[in-house]
């Protein structure tokens, strides 16, 4: 009789390959990996006490057991989602193609929050999306409608769904938005992310168990954020492949890493004023014969916007790493 236990640990040590990161908590990440040929998932951690390394990276590593590795270099991004305070940065997501802001008509959410994430993606070069989800909950959905019509009308696409209860609609409509596409879910928390990937990724449950168990993260199955790849039918028409990136729930968003010059910028109602205040380094807070201020007086640039601008303004220049 052969055994072939040896062997198979020998194949899978020092070997290089490749991978994409699919989950990420704390400083350890688990890589859909490439190794010899071979599809395996890797339990991986950084050299030293880097943690810059973020889902949906495409990365270079090295086997050091069967089923653990350690990364050697991040692939090149296209691009990189984060949120940061003056203390430390978050990575969100890597090479994402959209974002979806995921909203519901209850429990409440935050204007705020909205503004941000969209800030962030203008940043990050990421289209945006609003997802308002729950509108069966007729009661509130007038009202939401209303709070949401400011992002509607600055280009935002708003999709209306409902995915408990009408899940066959609720796929029409993210199905096409989704092809070819690597997509991140952002919201807060009880706005119904987990029921939309139930919804695109039948066998969620049994990843997300996957992965906990693999991170060794027990019960705390939201606390990390994670990369479904959907099927090959969803590729767009060059065959690119299309994913969903769900992350944690959270109630705040900074964007301390924004300079000035990128957050007038990733205001989409500030560009058509840019360039035409009598200062040619307004800051568009107080100074004489600013379009952006005239913009705001004349209601052409909601008052609620640019006091956002005014705060992320405030915030970049308190930056202490």
């Amino acid at each position: 009789m052969v055994d072939h236990a040896k062997p198979q640990q020998q194949h899978h040590k020092d070997q290089a390959g490749s991978g994409l990161v699919i989950a990420a908590h704390g400083r350890h990440y688990l890589v859909q990996a490439s190794i010899g040929g071979e599809s395996l998932k890797l339990q991986c951690v950084t050299r030293g006490k880097k943690s810059d390394v973020a889902v949906g990276d495409r990365v270079q590593l090295k086997t050091t057991s069967p089923n653990q590795g350690v990364i050697e270099a991040i692939d090149e991004r296209n691009s990189l989602l984060y949120r940061s305070d003056q203390y430390k940065s978050k990575l969100l997501a890597a090479n994402v193609t959209q974002l979806f802001i995921v909203v519901a008509t209850e429990p409440g959410f935050a204007d705020d929050l909205i503004s941000r994430a969209l800030v962030a993606a203008e940043a990050a070069g990421v289209k945006a999306h609003i997802v308002l989800n729950k509108t069966d909950i007729v009661e509130a959905l007038e009202k939401t409608r209303q709070r949401l019509q400011m992002y509607a009308s600055l280009g935002y696409p708003v999709h209306e769904l409902s995915a408990r209860a009408f899940p066959e609609e609720t796929c029409a409509t993210l199905w096409p938005l989704l092809k070819g596409q690597s997509t991140i879910l952002i919201g807060q928390s009880g706005m119904g992310k987990s029921s939309i990937i139930n919804l695109i990724v039948p066998d969620a449950d049994i990843a997300v168990r996957e992965i906990s168990a693999a991170l060794d993260t027990g019960k705390h199955t939201t606390t990390f954020t994670r990369l479904y790849e959907l099927d090959a039918d969803n590729s767009d028409t060059d065959g690119k492949p299309a994913s969903i990136i769900d992350s944690p729930g959270f109630q705040e968003f900074g964007l301390y890493q924004l300079s000035e010059g990128m957050l007038e910028r990733a205001f989409v109602e500030f560009t058509p004023y840019l360039g035409k205040c009598k200062f040619y380094n307004c800051h568009h807070l107080i100074e004489p014969s600013c379009a952006v201020l005239e913009a705001v007086k004349e209601n052409r640039i909601a008052p609620m916007r640019h006091q956002l601008y005014v705060q992320l303004l405030h915030e970049s220049s308190q930056k202490l790493y």
